[in-house]
Formats: C-alpha cells, structure tokens, sequence
C-alpha cells in the first residue's frame, strides 16, 4: 500500500511509522512539487491518480473536498482522518 501524508499530518507520526516500518511507501505532499501547497481536491485528484492512500488529520476541509471529488470523478482515492 502507498501513503500520502498532507501537509498537515504531523510529521513526528510519519517519522515513527517509516522507523518503525522501513520499506513503508509514505510521502509528503510538501515533498511533491506538483502538490506542495496545493488546495485538498488538487490533493485528492493527484492521490487517486497515483494509487496512494490519504492520511490527514484536516476533518475540517478534507471532507468537504472528499465529498466535491466523489461527485465528480469515477474514483476517489481512500483517506484515513487520523485524529489530532
């Protein structure tokens, strides 16, 4: 499985995981020139189209866009809303 981590996932979480799991495919939006910075459905377009599952903790604008992307597009990639 592949992640993507937003830009407001807390990076000493992403820190543990990839110690605790080496070979676990976690990147960061901010790492990602074509993403780094960008709005959430510009996020969500750019992880469906890449395979990646969307690890956040922004229920409060993630959902919303969730939401947009499913209406308009055939398939929308997972996403895990990780608690603050």
């Amino acid at each position: 499985m592949k992640w993507l981590a937003d830009e407001c996932f807390d990076n000493d979480i992403v820190r543990g995981l990839v110690r605790r799991s080496p070979g676990l495919d976690l990147i960061r939006a901010q790492d990602v020139a074509e993403i780094a910075g960008r709005d959430d459905r510009k996020l969500l377009v750019w992880a469906s189209g890449n395979e990646r599952v969307l690890l956040t903790h922004d229920l409060a604008t993630v959902v919303p866009a969730l939401l947009f992307h499913r209406q308009q597009a055939s398939r929308c990639t997972p996403v895990v809303l990780v608690p603050d």
